[in-house]
């Protein structure tokens, strides 16, 4: 709660050094009352996962959410423009019975934009509605307060009359989900607090769409988890350096902040042999978009790394998510179709080894997706930060704070469609294989099909009004066997 007063006075005194006489204008508001019962041991996977973290894994669950926001568009024709949000929750069944989804205050000047608060933040180039989700940040996990300076559209470098774009970000923030973990951790278990979050992406456009139908956008994005305090933390068994794990001090100082910029540094409990500080995840980008008259195609990848092995080329880009994506003609069936394939089973092979005088070759493999010898997963309230297919930690039974799914292969659809201007749908439907992880191989693969079915009415009669009802299933033997429905009704309008 301190460091939520911290982030709203900073944002307020940003605001107010601004013309604050349109602050009071373009505000609207919204609010929801959403409520799902199923009648397995789990939530549908997708009523779950994919909803910024304000979701449960209960079969019983609902909230009450309200907020207010004024968006930063409202100012498209000033060089000054101004945003700001707040967004809460009641809920029931959940992992906190109050919920601070959302508080932030923005402000843009001409191409940068800075960010203060906690926001949710649109993945880079993943559709919302139907992609499974971005591999390093997705819309799995609760949001992260953050500071956060970017230039949120590509910026036309001169000289090259258009045809070549560049947007970057950079962020610093603070996990909040410290008493989630101890809560979550069995007597002797592995968790932190008060982790650090640090984020850099850049991201080049090669083409010109007022030229040219073809273009191609792409990059790399990284992430770190960093500092803060760890309990009961493990240690490497061919590690000859004696260190006491039960709590540790994580580095916080200013170099920190640099080494998470920078890949330097290293953890306390490295011992003998030092890797980087922080939990560091990344990937590669690529999309090539062709807009046709009144339609589009998209094709896309991302390459996932989880260290230095897989930065570049010298091990193989083996792991990787396909995506293809294609927008109709305006027609009442179809609007958007979407197929993906995701592979991340062979993370650099089973093979891990750190060079010693006995073996002085490094061979880097045994990635561990999303696992981490400090911070145990990359997640946030239980929720896997990036694709949720590799399963949250949130669904371990064993009180771990762990990822026993990591290697996987996965198929995943989806449609949506427009029947009317008051009716709108989208269809998802995933099928994947799980190998479990290196460190906790399965005997034999399981299987999951996950199913949802979304349809939303907006009453051309009840301006501003929406019904949202979805039914949901889970199937095979990965996880649980579930079949459930949900409903949400939300009003919305303008303030002033």
């Amino acid at each position: 709660m301190r460091l939520l007063l911290s982030i709203s006075l900073f944002a307020a005194a940003m605001l107010c050094n601004a013309q604050v006489s349109r602050l009071g204008t373009d505000v609207t508001y919204a609010v929801e009352g959403h409520a799902e019962t199923s009648d397995g041991d789990y939530a549908p996977f997708w009523f779950s996962n994919n909803k910024y973290g304000l979701s449960t894994l209960d079969p019983h669950s609902g909230y009450v959410r309200a907020s207010v926001k004024r968006a930063i568009e409202a100012d498209s024709t000033r060089q000054w423009a101004i945003g700001y949000g707040a967004d809460l929750a009641v809920s029931h069944n959940h992992p906190a019975d109050f919920v601070i989804q959302q508080l932030y205050g923005e402000a843009k000047y001409k191409g940068l934009k800075l960010i203060v608060g906690s926001k949710e933040l649109p993945m880079p180039f993943a559709n919302p509605e139907l992609s499974s989700g971005d591999m390093v940040m997705s819309t799995n996990a609760r949001p992260i307060p953050q500071i956060r300076l970017e230039m949120p559209d590509f910026w036309n470098i001169p000289g090259t009359d258009g045809w070549v774009g560049v947007k970057a970000h950079i962020a610093y923030g603070w996990y909040t989900d410290n008493r989630w973990q101890r809560n979550f951790a069995g007597p002797n278990k592995r968790y932190t607090n008060n982790s650090h979050y640090h984020s850099k992406a850049i991201f080049f456009r090669i083409g010109n769409e007022q030229k040219l139908k073809l273009t191609f956008t792409g990059g790399i994005k990284v992430d770190c988890q960093f500092g803060g305090e760890g309990w009961n933390l493990t240690q490497r068994m061919d590690d000859n350096k004696i260190i006491d794990l039960s709590y540790v001090n994580m580095n916080n100082g200013v170099k920190s902040y640099w080494n998470a910029l920078a890949f330097g540094g290293c953890d306390p409990n490295d011992g003998d042999f030092k890797n980087v500080e922080g939990n560091h995840v990344g990937s590669w980008y690529g999309n090539l978009n062709y807009k046709g008259k009144g339609w589009s195609v998209r094709g896309y990848l991302q390459h996932y790394f989880d260290d230095h092995s897989q930065l570049f080329m010298q091990y193989g880009w083996k792991d990787m998510l396909w995506g293809i994506e294609g927008h109709l003609p305006k027609n009442p069936f179809v609007s958007t179709v979407l197929a993906e394939f995701i592979s991340t089973k062979d993370q650099t092979s089973a093979v891990y080894h750190d060079a010693t005088p006995q073996f002085p070759m490094q061979i880097s493999g045994k990635d561990n997706y999303y696992s981490h010898m400090v911070y145990g997963a990359w997640q946030h309230w239980g929720m896997i930060i990036g694709n949720p297919l590799l399963i949250s930690p949130a669904y371990n039974n064993t009180r771990l704070i762990e990822i026993y799914h990591s290697r996987i292969k996965a198929i995943h659809l989806g449609i949506s469609g427009n029947p009317s201007k008051s009716i709108h749908y989208r269809v998802l439907y995933t099928h994947m294989r799980s190998w479990g992880t290196y460190d906790y191989p399965l005997a034999d693969t399981k299987h999951a099909n996950f199913v949802l079915a979304e349809m939303t009415l907006k009453p051309k009669q009840l301006k501003g009004w929406s019904l949202t009802g979805a039914f949901g299933m889970n199937s095979g033997d990965l996880l649980k066997k579930t079949t459930g429905g949900s409903i949400s009704i939300r009003k919305e309008g303008l303030i002033k």
